[in-house]
């Protein structure tokens, strides 16, 4: 087997096993030795950052905020996950040497020009629509797509091909067909 793909990415074999070990590791952590009773995703995580970024701001809104006293604003074990995943994905492209900054990704700079305001108003739409989605599907893909489909969950199945087939119908209609 192959350690890298031909244009110096990870081998998707290798990532996948990996994924499912850490995967596995992080089910037990999170139940065994934070004492959680279920495996849940980082779902909250954006809403306590924005609450911990208002308390700095506006301390007795935050406080007076029912959301907030019911989640608590704190730096969690969920917070450390997405900002691990963010470090992640940064050591990961930095090794490969994928890494690049681009206000304008190639693909839509095709489709739709560089202007980095539209790009930025498609983003935010993007955004909006997943995170309607997410709270539709009582959890986001990444939830899912690995603690879900971990567990052998039918709601996740159905839900990660619902993710799945809207995200195909939708990238079809923005790029266009396979040689757009």
């Amino acid at each position: 087997m192959r350690w890298k793909t031909d244009d110096n990415g990870w081998n998707p074999y290798l990532a996948g096993a990996l994924l499912g070990l850490l995967a596995i590791a992080s089910a037990y952590a999170t139940t065994q030795w934070l004492g959680k009773t279920s495996y849940l995703g980082a779902s909250t995580t954006f809403v306590r950052a924005a609450g911990i970024i208002e308390q700095t701001v506006g301390p007795d809104h935050v406080a007076a905020n029912e959301y907030f006293v019911k989640t608590k604003v704190k730096v969690d074990w969920q917070f450390m996950l997405v900002l691990g995943i963010f470090a992640g994905a940064l050591i990961s492209s930095v090794t490969d040497k994928s890494f690049k900054l681009e206000s304008v990704p190639p693909i839509w700079e095709k489709r739709f020009g560089s202007c980095i305001g539209t790009r930025a108003i498609g983003a935010f739409g993007g955004g909006v629509v997943a995170m309607v989605g997410a709270r539709m599907a009582d959890g986001c893909p990444s939830g899912h797509g690995l603690s879900g489909m971990m567990q052998l969950s039918a709601s996740s199945l159905v839900a990660l091909a619902m993710f799945f087939g809207a995200g195909i119908l939708v990238a079809r209609m923005i790029y266009g067909g396979r040689n757009a």
